[in-house]
């Protein structure tokens, strides 16, 4: 099995923040994620597309590849160790604010660590949130979720409910209907990376 992966983009100047991006998975799989994963393919040119504009707010932006493409288990999720590891090497080599970016099961992984002390907040977008999925690691932190409500592969309105629950400890917690889309981000890519961007800046706000 391969090691987690990190690929960063950094502004000129050093960053005051990170966005960490954290891309999407499947339900159970032991499969290796390498360079011929959708998934992994979708968050590199979401990250590629936020950059210039993070980069100009002094922002670096890092895409997490995980080991294993599989979310595999309630009690010890296999993407949960990767994210907590790529927090860390922020921390070890920058130290400085985290914004966490997740997608799908990239944003059911962020929620679970973003109790990391350096962690501001998540981005989720068409997160994969389950019926009782917990909210509190997101205690003071920023949560902004957005999902379409074409969207056939996560639920519409458990993002809606797990933001809901996650008020009654975050910071702040928004919901955004993203209108007539699908899980994917390609539809509307441009709003889509314009939403980011600009929740990421939310969520790093002093």
């Amino acid at each position: 099995m391969p090691d987690p992966l990190l690929s960063r983009l950094s502004p000129a100047r050093p960053p005051r923040a990170v966005a960490l991006v954290l891309h999407g998975g499947a339900v159970h799989s032991p499969r290796s994620v390498d360079h011929r994963s959708s998934s992994w393919h979708r968050a590199r040119f979401l990250q590629r597309a936020i950059a210039p504009r993070l980069h100009d707010e002094g922002i670096a932006v890092w895409l997490l590849r995980f080991r294993v493409r599989g979310w595999n288990d309630h009690v010890s999720p296999s993407p949960v160790p990767d994210a907590r590891w790529a927090i860390e090497r922020i921390r070890d080599e920058l130290d400085v604010p985290v914004a966490l970016v997740g997608h799908s099961m990239g944003a059911r992984t962020a929620m679970r660590v973003s109790d990391a002390p350096a962690v501001r907040g998540v981005v989720g977008l068409a997160p994969w949130l389950p019926d009782g999925e917990p909210v509190a690691a997101l205690r003071d932190r920023r949560l902004v979720v957005g999902h379409g409500r074409r969207d056939r592969i996560t639920s519409f309105a458990l993002s809606q409910a797990y933001v809901e629950r996650a008020r009654s400890v975050a910071r702040s917690a928004s919901f955004h209907d993203m209108g007539d889309v699908g899980h994917y981000l390609l539809r509307d890519s441009a709003r889509w990376n314009a939403f980011t961007a600009a929740s990421v800046l939310e969520v790093l706000e002093d």
